[in-house]
């Protein structure tokens, strides 16, 4: 165990200086002055290159970069542009918000999509099967704007049940929790149909083992056979896939933080894109690399604690 740890340890140390080195040159190479979009359009190229100066932009790109990990290993993520505040004060605002939301997908996930594929692999071939799979392919296949924009047609415009928006602010009548609804409801549909055909493909090949003809033949239940035999050895792939879900909630829902104004994430690093915030982009695509590492890290110590093969 500890030189699992200490092999994967060592591995996200590597992948973070390799991405950091990477989207630094990447932001240095794109086009458009960071200066012209911090000072905007009427700024004249003499204010342009006296704040290029100011901020060090004039010096060499690698000197930057030794002084950018520097800074970073004193805990110094720098200046947003665009927000024109410290990196870390808005980041992890952000990741606060986004957290949230993906808590409060991710409890809603596991359970339902546990609940289906296993019902749906319990009886391979039956009408319920065919309909979980048939529901599930369809989710999986429809677009996130496309969820987002029909509840959205149905509980806001028609209904008028909940709000179009999620700004996390209590005016406008509207509760932290109904803000909420929508963009969950979207995540949940979206990442439920490919979680749910993961859990039933194990679930059916779990079924299909020999021990599980012969724990029937030797008498016992059905009910027991599932929960005693087929249902642990059933989510020890599934598992992997659930954990790494935790990336997509927390880093990839950025349609849905669009479509709903979501101060997250997602939204933050997208609109750090549009505005070239260097230090922002920077910061969040080291965050986002940290937590692709962990989730995978915790998804293999997951796989080896349910598969006693692995472990010896």
């Amino acid at each position: 165990m500890a030189r699992f740890l200490l092999k994967h340890l060592l591995f996200l140390c590597i992948t973070l200086a390799v991405v950091s080195f990477l989207v630094f040159m990447l932001t240095e190479l794109t086009p458009g002055d960071v200066a012209r979009k911090y000072l905007g359009a009427y700024a004249t190229q003499e204010q342009v290159d006296l704040l290029s100066k100011r901020m060090g932009l004039d010096r060499p790109v690698l000197v930057r970069y030794v002084e950018y990990v520097g800074k970073i290993l004193s805990g110094d993520l720098g200046t947003s542009t665009r927000f024109r505040v410290p990196v870390k004060d808005i980041i992890f605002d952000r990741l606060e918000n986004t957290g949230l939301l993906a808590l409060v997908s991710f409890l809603l996930i596991v359970p339902l999509s546990m609940a289906l594929g296993i019902i749906a692999g319990m009886r391979e071939g039956s009408l319920l099967d065919r309909f979980i799979l048939l529901l599930s392919a369809v989710l999986a296949s429809v677009p996130e704007f496309a969820i987002g924009v029909f509840l959205a047609s149905i509980f806001v415009v028609t209904l008028r049940w909940l709000p179009g928006t999620a700004t996390l602010r209590s005016g406008g009548g509207w509760s932290i929790a109904a803000q909420m609804a929508l963009p969950v409801a979207v995540i949940v549909l979206f990442d439920l149909g490919y979680v749910v055909s993961m859990v039933r493909a194990s679930m059916v090949d779990v079924m299909r083992q020999p021990y599980i003809r012969t724990a029937i033949l030797k008498g016992m239940s059905f009910r027991q056979v599932v929960v005693g035999h087929a249902m642990r050895n059933a989510m020890i792939n599934p598992v992997t896939i659930i954990l790494l879900q935790i990336n997509y909630l927390v880093t990839g829902v950025v349609v849905v933080e669009s479509v709903f104004a979501y101060p997250g994430f997602g939204r933050m690093m997208l609109e750090a894109s549009l505005y070239k915030d260097i230090a922002l982009i920077e910061a969040g695509a080291l965050v986002s690399v940290f937590i692709a590492v962990t989730t995978q890290i915790l998804g293999d110590l997951a796989y080896m604690l349910l598969d006693p093969r692995i472990r010896s």
